[in-house]
């Protein structure tokens, strides 16, 4: 028997339902939250047993899409049901994962899974924010310890600079200057996920705030469902009863705390080399260590995985008491900056952008607009012009692995850097091509997401791609207390560019692009509570004075987009035709479209509005293309002459093609001016001959003659033929007499007949 029990509130205009009790009552916990019309089932469930040997807290977060949830059926012919996520589906997935992820204890290792799967999707209520939201309710009634409820919300901006809560997706058809995702409570800020068209700073910073501040209802909501019908919550940590992995720990702690400026802060560690080689050598001097205090080999293992965080501890110490980087470097300073273009000779426009130890090799390839993306996902449908796509592979890190497709983590910084870029693209009118950048990650060290965003820049105006503005990025840090004090920050410093040794207990990854003019794109998660708005203030700040370096360091490269494209990269031409003309251009079962193709090799794409781009990277080729397209669409008057093509053979003419698709009609009394009793008597199939349109009938047949281009034969006398009889004709063709071609009878007309 199910007992469900079901909760609404107004917000932003809209109800926000929950319900329990209804589905998946197997899981830990579920519930399913509508907004609108957008519906999410959000189920958690967490292992029985731990996971031994992981040195990382397991969770998996997944959000489902469901085809059926927008009333879709797969467009693949041979396959229907869902398969691998899509982009967005992935990109759903780490949100919520960035949101929920801080508020867990990390020394937990038993597998916790969050699904959020759409039931139903309006089209208008964004379905990722829905399963955040979701996924914090369910959560907070679940008996697994989590530090909840938070919420989160759309922020939209009208055109008046009013901040829209919850932003539909009509309306940022009509206006896109922001699409902002926060996740957090009133006064702190856990996530934050963003695109926007150059919006300042300021305008930015309020609109987090604003957004965050509307939340307040939805957590007193969640609470409220908490203490209704929320679980009582697990122990899994039992205060005051230490462990020997406890006791092996505290030991490890004190030894690096004691010797770090001998081991850690001895010397600048400006490379990911020497920061390798700093962290073996404390692993040996602490196993030496610790076997002195009479650890056992199998104890020290667990103390040893997690040594890396142990010296992150320190190097956040430092930071706070005395401002001190590892490298060296000041709380505000970026590492040494490198730019290069041109690197590769066949490709439309390459680029090199490096950051410390963080290498870039980005990549521009130019389509016909044919080759734009096809997108059929749960909530998108159209095309996508512009596409990034992010590759790395073990050696990026110094490791050995194998060679898979692209991860979670690949797509995600992928997308960030094409949000990035997206609001300074040439109009497709402009610029009608199909643009793909790829970016190659040769080295990784802190923030390749943000060094691929620059090196795209770089890429694109080296290849000629009119973009209106260069933009940068840089992932903005942090070295608080929140390790020590249970995830609350109340000490901390901003770090500008953030390197791996830096990202410790406590801190975050910040990242924000855009240019000079204002912000494009943020990307946010934290390993604390939530972060204060005197430090997202700051970080802000921060980050623009850093964008700025960059971007002067980027223009010495190249300053702005080239005025000729590659020669390797295709060339488009538009010719406009009437749209009542497609048809003919494409021809019957797409003949005339086919033939283009096949002969010039040009890629030929096709708008309703009349507009036919013609893509090809040979000259003479586009030229024909160019020529054979307005051939099919253009009109046949009266008194034009063609060399056209002999297409099909009756006893009374002629069928001559003319353009591609138009044929017309040479009578046989029209092929000569001496007598034709049949038209193959002198003319076949595929014969090229000159013609010349007498006329265009009522009914748009074009009437063509052979002989009007010839000269007339001296002497020539036109045929006049009698006066007929009606009746008693052979032939029995209306009464007139009978003969070939309906001449009446065996008259002649138009045969030579000397002058008296």
């Amino acid at each position: 028997m199910l007992h469900a029990k079901q909760w609404s509130m107004e917000w932003g205009g809209r109800t926000l339902t929950v319900e329990v009790g209804k589905f998946a009552l197997q899981a830990n916990a579920s519930c399913t939250v509508r907004y609108g019309d957008t519906t999410i089932l959000a189920t958690v469930v967490k292992s029985k047993t731990i996971r031994d040997g992981i040195d990382y807290f397991p969770l998996m977060t997944d959000f489902e899409e469901k085809l059926y949830a927008a009333g879709k059926i797969k467009g693949s012919r041979f396959m229907k049901r869902e398969g691998r996520p899509s982009d967005e589906a992935i990109l759903s997935s780490r949100l919520i994962d960035r949101a929920i992820r801080p508020l867990f204890d990390e020394r937990v290792r038993n597998d916790i899974q969050v699904i959020t799967t759409a039931l139903s999707v309006d089209g208008e209520n964004d379905a990722s924010t829905v399963a955040l939201l979701a996924a914090s309710c369910v959560l907070s009634i679940s008996s697994i310890p989590w530090n909840g409820p938070i919420a989160s919300a759309r922020v939209g901006l009208d055109e008046n600079g009013e901040f829209i809560l919850n932003v539909t997706s009509s309306q940022l058809e009509t206006n896109k200057k922001l699409d902002l995702v926060v996740a957090g409570i009133p006064k702190k800020l856990v996530m934050v996920e963003a695109g926007a068209q150059e919006v300042s700073e300021d305008v930015f910073f309020k609109a987090m705030k604003w957004g965050c501040e509307q939340l307040a209802p939805v957590v007193e909501f969640f609470e409220k469902i908490q203490k209704e019908v929320g679980q009582e919550k697990e122990v899994i940590f039992v205060e005051g009863v230490e462990s020997v992995g406890d006791q092996i720990k505290k030991v490890a702690e004190k030894f690096i705390a004691d010797n770090a400026e001998k081991l850690i802060f001895n010397s600048p560690k400006v490379t990911k080399d020497e920061r390798k080689k700093m962290i073996a050598e404390i692993e040996v001097a602490l196993v030496e260590h610790l076997t002195g205090q009479g650890f056992e080999e199998n104890v020290q293992k667990k103390v040893l995985s997690e040594i890396k965080y142990l010296i992150c501890v320190e190097i956040t110490k430092r930071i706070l008491e005395n401002d001190q980087r590892l490298d060296g470097r000041k709380i505000t300073e970026i590492r040494e900056l490198q730019n290069e273009v041109d690197l590769l000779p066949r490709v439309h426009g390459s680029a090199m952008f490096m950051r410390g130890d963080t290498q870039v090799l980005s990549v521009v390839t130019l389509g016909a607009p044919g080759d734009v993306q096809t997108l059929d996902s749960m909530e998108e449908d159209g095309k996508k012009r512009y596409m990034h796509h992010y590759n790395d592979t073990p050696f990026a890190y110094g490791e050995a692995g194998p060679l898979r497709g692209p991860g979670r983590r690949a797509i995600g910084h992928g997308a960030l850097a094409e949000r990035a870029l997206e609001p300074v693209l040439p109009a497709e009118e402009d610029f009608p091509y199909a643009i793909r950048v790829v970016s190659e990650v040769m080295g990784s060290n802190g923030s390749s997401s943000m060094a691929s965003t620059c090196g795209s820049t770089l890429s694109l105006m080296a290849a000629g791609v009119p973009i209106k503005k260069p933009v940068a990025g840089i992932a903005m840090g942090l070295a608080s207390d929140a390790g020590s004090n249970n995830g609350n920050v109340t000490k901390w410093k901003v770090l500008t560019d953030l390197q791996d040794v830096e990202d410790g207990p406590g801190g975050m990854d910040f990242k924000i692009a855009g240019t000079a003019d204002g912000i494009t794109a943020v990307q946010m998660d934290t390993k604390t509570n939530g972060l204060t708005w005197d430090l997202v203030e700051q970080t802000i700040k921060q980050s623009r004075e850093a964008r700025l370096q960059i971007l002067e360091v980027m223009a010495r490269a190249i300053a702005e987009p080239r005025a000729d494209l590659s020669p390797y990269a295709p060339r488009i031409v538009t010719v406009l035709i009437n749209p009542e003309k497609i048809k003919d251009l494409i021809g019957p079962g797409g003949k005339n479209i086919n033939k283009i193709v096949d002969e010039t090799g040009a890629k030929i794409d096709i708008e309703q509005d009349g507009r036919v781009l013609i893509t090809s990277s040979d000259g003479e080729q586009m030229k024909l293309a160019i020529k054979m397209v307005k051939d099919c669409t253009r009109e046949v008057e009266a008194g034009e002459e063609f060399d056209g093509k002999v297409v099909r053979l009756e006893d009374f003419g002629a069928f001559v093609e003319l353009l591609p698709g138009k044929d017309g009609l040479v009578h046989v009394s029209e092929i000569a001016w001496e007598r034709v009793n049949k038209p193959s008597d002198v003319l076949k199939f595929g014969d090229i001959v000159k013609v010349k349109v007498k006329e265009i009938d009522s009914l748009g047949r074009v009437n063509l003659s052979m002989k009007a281009l010839k000269p007339k034969p001296e002497g020539y006398v036109a045929y006049e033929a009698p006066a007929r009889q009606m009746g008693g004709g052979q032939g029995g063709r209306g009464g007139f007499g009978g003969g070939n071609n309906n001449r009446g009878g065996d008259r002649k007309p138009g045969f030579f007949k000397k002058r008296d």
